[in-house]
């Protein structure tokens, strides 16, 4: 007798984008607004269901950001047979264990990432190839408030990410002193984004205020 056995992964999978091209652009400009624009959260008018644990807006950078030429790094919260399968299948990139050789991060469990320094900090001459964080976080607007000063900024803006390690900003301020080398980091919640380039600088926002 036969035995009779559940659908594989692959049968499982999510779909994509509904119309890869006109989706995939209108995800692109959504965050090349909240890179030139840091601070801004910025929603997205493309809904996709991703794999858990990704929010519509990690799945949709995801599908916009990731192919065949991308090593990806995604934590262990994200390494689920789910959300392997379903990149593979729609983005075709490679996975790596290794954070250093990473074009892009996913992070969804921040309180437990990797120390900044482990990803790539990009070279001398080819400053550009540092790796990118997609970091998704419980909220853009309730965490510890911060101001946030630099390029696309009028001024300061004061932002409040939440679910970030105690360690975070203070290794960012490194991050920001190996300009014009260092990562570059896109916080997601839900079907939102917001952009931290290298060139922002951050401090706590009642100690930069007095």
């Amino acid at each position: 007798m036969t035995q009779k056995t559940g659908p594989s992964v692959a049968t499982l999978l999510k779909p994509g984008f509904n119309d890869p091209i006109f989706d995939a652009q209108a995800v692109f400009r959504a965050a090349m607004i909240s890179t030139a624009y840091p601070g801004r959260v910025v929603s997205l008018t493309t809904e996709i269901d991703g794999p858990l644990p990704f929010c519509k807006a990690t799945a949709a950078l995801s599908l916009t950001l990731m192919d065949f030429e991308t090593p990806v790094w995604i934590d262990g919260q994200s390494r689920s047979d789910e959300a392997t399968a379903w990149l593979r299948f729609h983005c075709g990139l490679p996975l790596t264990p290794d954070t250093a050789t990473a074009t892009y991060a996913v992070v969804t469990d921040p309180e437990n990432m990797p120390s900044l320094a482990d990803f790539h900090q990009g070279d001398i001459e080819y400053p550009e190839r540092s790796t990118t964080l997609i970091i998704q976080v419980p909220s853009l607007t309730d965490g510890p408030t911060m101001r946030w000063t630099g390029p696309g900024i009028n001024g300061s803006i004061i932002t409040a990410i939440a679910g970030l390690p105690s360690w975070f900003w203070s290794l960012w301020d490194l991050n920001s002193e190996l300009y014009p080398r260092g990562i570059d980091v896109i916080f997601t919640c839900g079907n939102m984004m917001v952009g931290l380039p290298r060139t922002i600088l951050v401090n706590d926002s009642i100690g930069s205020a007095a």
